[in-house]
């Protein structure tokens, strides 16, 4: 694949101040990374290659709050495309690819 975006699903446990603070550094981490918010819980970040894919990956599992549970699934930007976002019974189009990819 040419552009693929990592979406990021997580249930994280927040019931002490500890596995709140965790869980808010994942969170940060996340954006921190290049994600953002698609909703909560629900993270995004466009990768440009299958090299960035497997990078993100690495780092998600090193980041891996204890007791939480994050699982990640990887689609393509025509799929993400494709997507169908509605809003108080309106539709809206999804986020696009960014014109250009920011590297560090």
């Amino acid at each position: 694949y040419r552009m693929a975006w990592v979406l990021v699903f997580f249930d994280l446990p927040v019931g002490t101040n500890d596995e709140r603070k965790e869980a808010n550094n994942f969170r940060k981490d996340l954006v921190r990374d290049g994600y953002f918010m698609v909703q909560f819980s629900v993270y995004a970040r466009p990768c440009g290659t299958a090299d960035r894919v497997d990078t993100q990956v690495r780092r998600l599992k090193s980041k891996i709050p204890s007791g939480g549970e994050v699982r990640g699934l990887l689609i393509s930007d025509a799929q993400w495309g494709r997507m169908i976002i509605m809003q108080s019974q309106k539709s809206v189009d999804p986020e696009s690819m960014p014109k250009q990819m920011l590297f560090f």
